[in-house]
């Protein structure tokens, strides 16, 4: 079983400048959704960030609210939560893989996103995961996020002359 087995947990990044991210969640399932922020919360604050939190229908806007709010806000990272239990139909399927697909395609685009999207069979596999106590899949996600970010932070202050990067602080003219 999956609560038995002992995983790795990275240490907790440190940062020279606070950090900012959005907490994009779908209430859907409502206390399992209050889980997964407690334990998202509580995460960003261990490393003295600060979060805003916003709520969307369901699990496949936050790729969206993801997306707009990086185009028009100054967030270092986001962080996605949300609850799919399996139905009787095939829609599990979509917003399953539509939803993590998406998510993963802005990551692409060098976003710093933690998914906490829960895929589960059933209620109880998604409050075993959200339960900060526990399994702490919200928690998961912010420290992601955060990781992303601080490594984000460190390659984006390298500078070495090449290409369309300055040589110094200063542009030049021919």
């Amino acid at each position: 079983m999956a609560g038995q087995e002992n995983h790795y947990i990275l240490p907790r990044p440190e940062f020279d400048k606070p950090v900012k991210l959005l907490i994009v969640v779908s209430p859907y399932y409502k206390d399992i959704a209050d889980n997964m922020v407690a334990g998202a919360v509580a995460e960003i604050e261990a490393v003295g960030g600060t979060y805003e939190l916003v709520e969307v229908p369901g699990a496949l806007e936050i790729p969206t609210a993801i997306g707009i709010s990086d185009r028009a806000s100054n967030f270092d990272g986001f962080v996605a939560l949300g609850c799919v239990i399996r139905g009787e139909t095939t829609h599990y399927d979509t917003v399953c893989n539509d939803s993590s697909r998406a998510l993963q395609l802005l990551g692409l685009q060098g976003l710093c996103i933690g998914n906490g999207i829960l895929t589960v069979e059933n209620r109880k596999q998604a409050e075993v995961r959200a339960d900060p106590a526990d399994q702490n899949k919200g928690g998961g996600a912010a420290a992601a996020a955060l990781h992303l970010i601080a490594l984000a932070r460190k390659w984006g202050a390298q500078t070495k002359g090449v290409g369309f990067k300055p040589a110094s602080d200063s542009y030049r003219l021919a």
